[in-house]
């Protein structure tokens, strides 16, 4: 019982400051995605390819976590957006006091997109409330078909599932429509994209997947 007091007194904690960072974003009408999943998926990869897509002029920057190293963060600043690491020192996954000491100092309030990069984990970093308007999930097909079942906490709670190195389908076993089924088991409106950052395969489909959430996004509050 003690252990379960705690946890709800540190979740609560958290979501008071994840509100008041969402009122923040709301606000200035900024977009803020959580992107969590297993090491390895392809996170900072999709990221890569989505900076390097976006017009030089777009108001976008990156919160990225990691438990050790900047190594994310030196890989995203080159295409030219700001970038944030956050080093948690074995934490397994960001909070919004994390983001919200990340965000001190650091003008986000005219962008209209900002990325969460959270630590790569399925468990914990669902818990978290960080604030943002979503999360995204990715499942490399690297991975088991039964993550979704496995962690369905991290499904039940993504708006968008990204199938992530589709172009090492011919060599692993791994089949794509049960996945499917498995995320839409545990979320039956799920929407879900196949994407391989080697070949391009799926990128336009993501691009115009997070244009669309920016057109339905609330715009900024304006005096």
């Amino acid at each position: 019982m003690e252990r379960i007091a705690l946890e709800k007194k540190v979740l609560s904690a958290n979501d008071q400051v994840a509100a008041a960072l969402r009122a923040r974003f709301a606000e200035y009408g900024t977009l803020v995605l959580n992107f969590i999943s297993s090491p390895g998926s392809g996170k900072t990869a999709l990221l890569e390819r989505t900076l390097e897509r976006l017009p030089r002029h777009f108001r976008a920057a990156v919160v990225t976590g990691d438990i050790q190293t900047d190594n994310d963060a030196r890989r995203l600043v080159r295409y030219g957006f700001p970038v944030r690491q956050i080093t948690t020192a074995g934490a397994c996954h960001l909070d919004a006091r994390m983001v919200e000491r990340a965000l001190e100092e650091w003008d986000v309030d005219p962008l209209d997109l900002l990325i969460i990069e959270n630590v790569g984990n399925l468990v914990c970093p669902t818990s978290y409330d960080l604030g943002e308007a979503c999360k995204v999930v990715l499942l490399s097909v690297t991975e088991g078909e039964d993550k979704p079942l496995k962690y369905p906490g991290a499904f039940v709670r993504s708006r968008l599932l990204i199938l992530n190195k589709v172009d090492l389908l011919p060599y692993v076993p791994f089949d794509v429509g049960l996945a499917k089924a498995n995320a839409r088991a545990i979320h039956p409106d799920m929407e879900i994209l196949e994407t391989s950052c080697t070949t391009g395969a799926g990128l336009d489909k993501w691009l115009a997947w997070l244009t669309m959430q920016l057109r339905l996004h609330p715009a900024a509050v304006t005096a």
